[in-house]
């Protein structure tokens, strides 16, 4: 089949790879402009002489971009393929090819459209999360399901685990599966249950500071649901820190948001029931750490307290005595 493949990054290079070895053509390979470093995809296609259209938009004010389209319809794809794409590709593009436009989601559709659904999923405390291959409608991932892949979420995982060990090698696969099944003309067109969807919000700037008065859970599934971006923060004797890999401490307790313990294993901080335990933690404007390595530097020790509820608690505690 002649696949017009829109993407970046090495997912979108593993994908074409992937494509290539189950006997597909790309005929073209559409992406943002490259800034500094190389892409991979883009790297790909220029290796194997693949048509290549990387405009800086594909729209502006409504208006398509008129060169890349015609770079894009000279490339004749019979179906496109969207492997982690950024950019917002216009209605006559998604419907120009005979077979229309299939794409790759890191959630069970209906459930947690949007581009943070991973971070919702550990944020939200699900044990059970997959990807999702749809056809692409003019809604925000509402189009019909092609085909599903579920896998369960560890106590531990993050962000960065369940997109490294499980919806990358999986995504590459799902997406290959899809065009195969496409080709062969045997793509299902599942309608989404609308009464069960959820949107969820970019999670991205500042938005993930750490309530310490919340259960331990609810804070251990916020710093992984936020790891490594945007990084959940606290602020410290006045300054701002990110907290990664945490791990639930039942026995430990304190006023919620003091530390209980620096330890090899990480700094333990108080909850309101037991406390968690973080391994790493970057200072504003410095490098990531063993958080260990940060107490030290920052002269954190027991009892110091971390973000505006722990230091009020503190004070009171200090005025009372």
């Amino acid at each position: 089949m002649r696949i017009g493949l829109f993407g970046q990054a090495p997912f979108g290079a593993a994908v074409y790879e992937r494509l290539r070895e189950r006997g597909h053509s790309i005929v073209g390979v559409y992406g943002p402009m490259e800034k500094g470093k190389p892409d991979p995809l883009a790297e790909a296609a220029r290796r194997d002489g693949v048509a290549l259209v990387q405009p800086t938009r594909w729209q502006r004010k409504g208006n398509i971009d008129e060169k890349a389209f015609k770079g894009y319809v000279a490339t004749d794809p019979e179906l496109n393929v969207m492997a982690f794409v950024t950019q917002i590709i216009p209605t006559r593009i998604l419907d120009h090819p005979s077979h229309n436009t299939i794409q790759y989601h890191p959630s069970l559709l209906p459930k947690h459209r949007g581009r943070s659904a991973i971070n919702h999923a550990l944020l939200q405390g699900d044990t059970e999360t997959g990807l999702t291959i749809f056809w692409v409608d003019e809604g925000i991932d509402t189009g019909p399901v092609l085909l599903q892949k579920r896998f369960s979420i560890g106590e531990n995982d993050t962000v960065n685990s369940l997109y490294r060990e499980r919806f990358f090698p999986l995504g590459i696969e799902a997406l290959a599966d899809a065009v195969d099944l496409v080709a062969a003309g045997t793509a299902p067109r599942l309608a989404q249950d609308e009464s069960a969807a959820t949107y969820e919000a970019p999670w991205e700037g500042d938005v993930a500071e750490i309530d310490w008065a919340k259960p331990a859970r609810s804070v251990h599934n916020f710093i992984r649901g936020s790891s490594r971006q945007p990084g959940a923060w606290t602020t410290v004797f006045g300054s701002t820190v990110r907290l990664y890999d945490s791990r639930m401490v039942e026995e430990a307790g304190g006023v919620p948001g003091t530390v209980a313990a620096v330890g090899e294993d990480g700094v333990t901080i108080a909850c309101s029931d037991g406390a968690v335990c973080v391994q790493d933690a970057m200072p504003d404007g410095d490098r990531r750490r063993p958080a260990r390595e940060w107490a030290v530097e920052a002269g954190v020790s027991v009892g110091t307290p971390c973000g505006q509820y722990a230091q009020a608690g503190v004070r009171r505690a200090i005025n009372s005595a």
